[in-house]
Order: structure tokens, then C-alpha cells, then sequence
């Protein structure tokens, strides 16, 4: 198991991700507004843009700065530090 940084210091363990997805469709904007209605929402943006959604096998949606490909990059083992934009 390895911590994985997704932005602004704030870690998530690699195995507990289930998957890494764009917050611009219509399913991934009824995930986030489901979790936060059940408090199962982490918002990690530090208050910019969301770029990226991780949903973890606990059901816990977390909001990511970062865009997806830096996360998934940074889970693959290649460090990239770009907040794009």
C-alpha cells in the first residue's frame, strides 16, 4: 500500500481507489451531489476548480484539483506536480 498525493498535502491510499473519473458528465455530477447528501463527500480542492473525482471502496467521493491524469500518473508511480490551469 502506498499514500498517493492528490493535491494540497492531502493523500489517499492507492488500494482503497476504485475509480478516477472527470466531474464533467452528467453520472459523476449525481455522484458527488449523492455523497453530499449522505456525507460521504471529502472535498480535497483547498476551494479551486474540481479537475478530478476518486471514488473509494467505501463509497466516499473525494474532489480532487488535480485533473486526472496527474492522479493517475502519480498512482503509476511517475510524480507530477502540475495543478493545470
Amino acid at each position: 500500500m502506498k499514500l498517493i498525493n492528490i493535491g494540497f498535502g492531502n493523500m489517499i491510499l492507492d488500494k482503497r481507489i476504485v475509480a478516477l473519473i472527470s466531474p464533467d458528465s452528467a453520472p459523476a455530477k449525481r455522484a458527488v451531489a449523492e455523497a453530499k447528501e449522505n456525507g460521504r463527500i471529502i472535498d480535497c480542492t483547498s476551494g479551486r476548480r474540481t479537475k478530478s473525482i476518486i471514488i473509494t471502496d467505501t463509497d466516499h467521493v473525494v474532489l480532487s484539483a488535480l485533473s486526472s491524469d496527474a492522479v493517475a500518473s502519480r498512482i503509476n508511480g511517475q510524480e507530477n506536480d502540475d495543478l493545470e490551469g
